[in-house]
């Protein structure tokens, strides 16, 4: 599991609205961080190959950007300014993940590898997961993301139904992301909060998501390495919870030869100026770049924006990604989608 530094903590503990924005900001990167991660082995899967494998990847995909909608609604309520388009907010690539985790993890764009799903489930992986079918062993709560989320719960719950602004603003609905949940009180913010670590972590007792039939993220990509996850059928009402479901022991088949040959960490640096695999990159980033900049304004009032971001922009950056994984790199392998900002977009 990734662990977050102490001082986040220590900083969310004075118990404030700014502290309680600032953890909100740093929860919001870390949310971001998570998806060129997946987009990129996502990509990196040859269409019609690994279907299982990618489908569970991009599952998380859209959930993870279900999460990142939810921090911005809860922000939003508490009239804070979400910022998604900042450069000195933007993660990085390799890197550690944003908002001080306490790890020597480094992440990297990379194809899809059983190394590179194994760091998805450390990323994922809850501060006390249920084993299937061994059981777990309770430990101090380590200071897990999902243990950050419920820090700031405990937080948003103290401060009370006063700090949220009346009436709401920059709201957004499930009629726009599925799901999303609309926050004006600490009511609705704990319902928003749980929804994101029941999705990322399941509960102390389940796999599985307190909304919709899928399994966490954790459990959802566990899967992919221990083979399918299903009810034990020998469990009874006694059963310990870290024995109820169990995983078949059958691995879903990886087969190598569907993955492009894209770059681990990509640059548009790595291509010369003026030559086609440049402006391939640069064409790609600038859509990302786009997107960022639409979602910082969809979710700061301009809802026309964040429309043109999920129904437009997005497929458009898709299309990219896939005809870049598709192009050949100069001296070898293909091309890969960079995510890197621009400042200046053509």
């Amino acid at each position: 599991m990734i662990l977050l530094q102490q001082q986040l903590f220590d900083d969310l503990d004075r118990g404030d609205k700014p502290a309680v924005l600032k953890a909100l900001q740093d929860a919001l990167r870390l949310e971001h961080a998570t998806l060129p991660l997946y987009l990129y082995s996502y990509y990196s899967l040859i269409p019609g190959k690994n279907s299982d494998i990618a489908n569970i990847i991009w599952s998380v995909i859209m959930e993870e950007m279900l999460h990142m909608a939810l921090v911005c609604n809860i922000i939003n309520a508490l009239n804070g300014t979400p910022e998604i388009n900042n450069p000195d907010l933007i993660p990085q690539y390799p890197g550690p993940l944003p908002g001080g985790v306490e790890s020597d993890l480094r992440v990297h764009l990379a194809p899809y590898s059983a190394d590179q799903l194994e760091t998805f489930l450390q990323v994922e992986q809850p501060e006390n997961p249920l084993e299937f079918p061994v059981a777990a062993e309770l430990t101090l709560p380590p200071k897990t993301i999902g243990r950050f989320y419920r820090e700031i719960e405990q937080k948003i719950v103290a401060l009370g139904d006063a700090y949220f602004v009346n009436p709401p603003r920059n709201q957004v609905g499930s009629d726009t992301i599925g799901n999303a949940v609309i926050v004006t009180n600490v009511a609705t913010a704990r319902q928003a909060i749980d929804l994101i670590v029941d999705q990322g972590e399941g509960t102390a007792t389940s796999p599985g998501e307190v909304v919709g039939d899928e399994y966490a993220h954790y459990y959802r990509f566990n899967q992919i390495k221990k083979g399918k996850l299903s009810p034990n059928p020998k469990a009874t009402p006694d059963t310990p919870p870290d024995q109820r479901y169990i995983y078949s022991g059958i691995p879903f088949p990886f087969d190598v030869s569907g993955v492009y040959q894209v770059p681990r960490d990509p640059k548009a640096a790595d291509y010369p100026a003026g030559t086609p695999a440049r402006a391939a990159m640069d064409d790609f980033n600038s859509t990302y770049t786009n997107l960022l900049n639409e979602l910082q304004q969809g979710f700061n009032g301009s809802p026309e924006q964040l429309s043109l971001a999920i129904f437009s922009t997005m497929s458009d950056l898709d299309t990219k990604a896939r005809a870049l994984v598709q192009t050949a790199a100069p001296g070898g392998g293909m091309l890969g989608p960079s995510f890197e900002y621009r400042t200046i977009v053509a």
